[in-house]
């Protein structure tokens, strides 16, 4: 609507509907670290809410590839992970905060940890978390 009334140029758009695709995804996997508890059905509803999203997407926008969209689908496959992959998937993945770190290895495979691998992992976390300062 707005640009019917002011012309706007098509790389000055995209690039507008870029930032917020970005944001929006970030926004995605900033919800998800929010979850307590994450179930097998609950990780079925993060990849399922985000494909909704894609879809709803594709139709509004012709930005190609979509910013982002490999940060969230990485974020939600890591509640996949093993305990013992998941130890190197956090050493691999800064690009996430410290409280969505944080929150994988309690809402994700380490609720059903020992106490001391939770420990361990959430150890792993602290440790990238000091790397950063």
């Amino acid at each position: 609507m707005f640009t019917r009334r002011v012309p706007v140029p098509k790389e000055a758009v995209d690039m507008i509907w870029g930032h917020c695709i970005r944001l929006m995804n970030r926004m995605f996997v900033e919800g998800f670290s929010l979850a307590k508890k994450c179930s097998n059905e609950g990780r079925a509803l993060m990849q399922l809410d985000f494909q909704q999203f894609l879809m709803k997407l594709e139709t509004l926008t012709d930005v190609r590839p979509i910013p982002d969209k490999q940060h969230v689908e990485m974020y939600v496959k890591a509640y996949y992970i093993g305990e013992n992959d998941l130890e190197q998937w956090l050493r691999d993945h800064k690009e996430y905060s410290t409280k969505q770190l944080h929150s994988l290895v309690t809402s994700g495979i380490g609720a059903h940890l020992s106490k001391k691998s939770r420990q361990r992992l959430l150890s792993v976390v602290d440790e990238i978390d000091k790397s950063r300062r």
